[in-house]
């Protein structure tokens, strides 16, 4: 019985903390069994060995089997020191070793291998993450001429003429969702199907609302405000920020006759963007999360209302 140990560390250019994967090979009885791998921020200057060190301690300090032997890829400097500790917790002889040659050499090398891998993948899939949510944020900014964009809300008027209007207001953050801070607004002071009157009072509700403290999502300003349409929605919102004598740049998500997302309206000009881009997916998917929040809702309401 033997486990075999070995890590991997990034060598990029964070001054504080760097990513490690550990990857840990189980033998048993001399066959493979399994293998697992571990994520780890770690400091910066921290070797291998600190690193192996480091996660012995906490792994076996947390794992109820023991096996009688334990290969590693680097010596460590308190190895005899976790020795005597494992074996008396196993009631029996522990070895720590570093093997040079052989096929348990090979076995070393594969899990660093393994190791390797796993760091490299999880390193393309943060990139990728990157390129769709704060990547697609910075075309954005270009797109628009603007500057430190993180918080961007969208809003959406949702009835069935005029029956049971609902607006809906979503926020994303860094190029995310940010769902604890969504919020949905019953209709009160306009009747029938009037989509403009609807969203002027949303907007103002949101804007003159109280906030209860910091975590309250009312209580902090958006960088940019998308409406979901041309320049009839953006004058709305922007005849209502410019009442209250707030300035947020108001943009707005224009649909073509299929109603797909064609371009953005901002400052009076219609700004057409590369359906390709990582921007306009992130553009597309805030258009279709106003809409599917602000219908979830309105649908709550009129299935409560058709049971009464």
């Amino acid at each position: 019985d033997r486990d075999i140990i070995a890590v991997a560390m990034d060598e990029s250019e964070d001054l504080r903390e760097q990513d490690a994967v550990v990857q840990v090979f189980f033998m048993r009885g001399g066959k493979l069994i399994g293998r697992d791998h571990f994520f780890l921020r770690v400091a910066r200057g921290d070797t291998k060995e600190q690193v192996l060190s480091s996660f012995l301690k906490q792994f076996y300090a947390g794992t109820p089997f023991i096996p009688a032997e334990i290969m590693l890829q680097k010596e460590i400097e308190d190895a005899d020191i976790i020795e005597d500790w494992l074996s008396s917790r196993r009631k029996q002889r522990v070895h720590i070793r570093v093997p040079k040659k052989g096929t348990k050499e090979k076995l070393v090398e594969l899990a660093k291998e393994n190791a390797w891998m796993v760091l490299s993948k999880d390193r393309e899939r943060i990139k990728r993450e990157e390129g769709r949510t704060i990547g697609a944020v910075k075309e954005i900014e270009g797109w628009l001429g603007l500057k430190n964009l993180v918080r961007m809300e969208a809003y959406d008027i949702s009835n069935i003429s005029g029956f049971e209007s609902v607006g809906s207001m979503v926020v994303y953050e860094k190029g995310k969702p940010k769902r604890s801070d969504y919020r949905k607004f019953k209709i009160k002071w306009v009747q029938g199907p009037n989509d403009y009157a609807s969203m002027e009072e949303v907007l103002t509700r949101r804007f003159t609302h109280e906030s209860k403290g910091e975590f309250d999502s009312f209580s902090r300003f958006p960088d940019l405000i998308l409406m979901d349409g041309g320049r009839g929605q953006v004058n709305i919102a922007l005849g209502v920020l410019e009442k209250l004598g707030i300035d947020i740049p108001v943009c707005g998500m224009v649909k073509d006759d299929k109603h797909r997302t064609r371009g953005l309206y901002f400052r009076n000009v219609e700004i057409p963007i590369d359906r390709n881009s990582e921007g306009f997916k992130l553009i597309t998917r805030v258009q279709d999360e106003a809409h599917r929040f602000a219908i979830e809702y309105h649908r709550l309401l009129r299935s409560k209302g058709q049971v009464h």
